[in-house]
């Protein structure tokens, strides 16, 4: 008769984010977690109505074993590297002890699936369906993009209104790959996805793969991609915008589109102005929960 199975213990990594720091942490914490990461969304005004309130908690789950301190160490240092990128107050990291059940249960509780414009995003291990959506598969925490934060969700939603079918896309910043895979399985003739993380290149490759589409995932930024798109997509964050913003113009075809987010709203007006000085003009605003989306053109 066997004994009892051990108990494995884990390490459950918490970092407090506002939200324009949340995908950053998201993807340094993804680094040592054991399948990817969660978030805890913050609390919502009185009624369930109005802004949120608070900050996004990051967490990440890792075996409780004799290379844990490390990795939780090297966490702390790239969280205070972050610093230096102008991005939103990320507050400390905090590590307690967790049981296996715990860790599932805590894991899971937020990756239900979400109904996102044209989309349905969903775990992987869910079979969710809804009615003429658009089904994208993703492992959360992978990389940046899993359909919960405000600015991958306002670029969904361009996506479910824009004319994709037939276009050439780039998608700048691709992280998990969700947006490219959107256009994608919009009907687009060809899409090219880069992104500066070699982690985050592998994690969209293999969600293009799971999802049955064809999507081009490269290492590097808008600098490093050839010729012109109809479409580009950038979903990044002020400063980098404001970085790359002669790149972006560059991938732009003639009549093409820019959508660009990850801006919040004190940092709209810089960013509209790099834009502007580089010959984009801007064709729609959407604004929510102090993130901004532009949509421009050439």
């Amino acid at each position: 008769m066997r004994g009892p199975r051990p108990l494995t213990r884990w390490l459950e990594i918490a970092v407090p984010a506002h939200a324009e720091a949340v995908e950053a942490v998201s993807e340094i914490l993804t680094r040592i977690g054991h399948n990817g990461i969660a978030v805890d969304m913050p609390t919502v005004g009185a009624g369930g109505r109005g802004a949120e309130t608070g900050d996004y908690t990051v967490k990440a789950y890792l075996l409780a074993d004799a290379d844990a301190f490390a990795k939780v160490s090297d966490a702390r240092d790239a969280l205070g590297h972050l610093q230096a990128f102008g991005l939103g107050p990320i507050g400390e990291l905090a590590v307690r002890t967790i049981d296996d059940e715990d860790w599932l249960a805590a894991w899971k509780a937020s990756l239900a699936p979400i109904r996102v414009g044209a989309f349905l995003v969903r775990p992987t291990w869910s079979d969710a369906d809804a009615a003429g959506a658009i089904a994208l598969a993703l492992d959360p925490g992978m990389a940046f993009g899993t359909g919960l934060h405000p600015t991958t969700q306002q670029c969904l939603e361009a996506l479910s209104t824009l004319p994709v079918e037939g276009l050439r896309v780039l998608d700048v910043g691709t992280g998990s790959g969700i947006l490219a895979i959107a256009a994608a399985k919009r009907g687009a003739r060809e899409v090219v996805a880069v992104d500066v993380d070699p982690l985050a290149v592998a994690a969209a490759a293999e969600n293009a793969e799971r999802n049955g589409t064809r999507v081009a995932v490269r290492q590097g930024s808008a600098a490093d991609v050839a010729g012109a798109f109809d479409l580009v997509l950038a979903n990044l964050v002020g400063p980098v915008l404001l970085a790359v913003a002669s790149h972006l113009r560059a991938r732009v075809a003639p009549a093409g589109r820019l959508v660009a987010a990850g801006i919040v709203r004190d940092a709209e007006a810089g960013v509209r102005d790099a834009f502007a000085r580089v010959g984009l003009r801007l064709v729609e605003r959407e604004e929510r929960d102090d993130w901004v989306r532009l949509v421009l053109t050439a």
